[in-house]
């Protein structure tokens, strides 16, 4: 069962504004990555549902996560059909979020209360997706959409919409600036905030130090 709400959920992401996207198969590998951006002020991490048994992975991750990272919110990212929403429901997602509006998962997810964010490429699908009761969308893919420029010309006549923006988002002063500028309540951020070569020399202090950065430039 998730530990958080929908509220709940919201509240954290709100609040840490950055939200990292991310899938290993390697359990004990994505158990450091997950308690490296704990440790640097994240609250809110996306493990997507990209690879051959990934909601095992997360099965592991939800126990870890609880007991090592209590303040944590762990969603599941890439969720494609209803029945794998309800799965990862099951195991205790405390957020779901999809790279496309699906009709059939936003019942599943309201029926739990759960926080569901749809990726949405026009102003149709965001306003549609809201609609139906989700709080927060996914603009996906948003460098290809335009970057912060897209995001702040939706927010001129939508101005109550939250966008967490997902795509382009690099882990640099500039970038989140300009990202937080554009009125965004957050973004996900992947393999940018964790490339190859910090993973595999296992600098997880590294991953810390950025995550709280990244906090700090959105923030300010």
């Amino acid at each position: 069962m998730s530990k958080f709400n929908k509220i709940e959920t919201l509240g954290i992401i709100r609040d840490t504004r950055i939200v990292p996207v991310f899938y290993n198969q390697d359990t004990a590998l994505a158990k450091k990555v997950i308690k490296a951006c704990y440790e640097g002020g994240i609250r809110a991490f996306e493990f997507t549902n990209r690879g051959d048994n990934a909601n095992k992975v997360f099965e592991e991750l939800m126990f870890f996560v609880r007991t090592q990272c209590p303040e944590m919110a762990l969603g599941a990212g890439t969720i494609l059909d209803a029945q794998t929403a309800a799965q990862y429901l099951q195991i205790g997602a405390d957020f779901l979020v999809s790279p496309c509006v699906l009709e059939d998962v936003i019942p599943v997810a309201n029926r739990r209360g759960v926080l569901y964010s749809p990726g949405c490429g026009t102003v149709t699908e965001i306003v549609h997706a809201i609609e139906q009761g989700c709080d927060l969308v996914k603009v996906f893919p948003a460098g290809a959409l335009g970057g912060p420029s897209f995001v702040k010309s939706v927010m001129a006549p939508l101005p109550w919409v939250m966008i967490m923006a997902t795509g382009a988002v690099e882990p640099t002063e500039e970038n989140l600036v300009a990202w937080a500028k554009s009125g965004v309540t957050a973004v996900g951020m992947g393999s940018r905030l964790f490339p190859e070569s910090v993973l595999a020399s296992q600098d997880w202090d590294s991953i810390s130090v950025l995550c709280k950065k990244c906090i700090s430039w959105f923030k300010a």
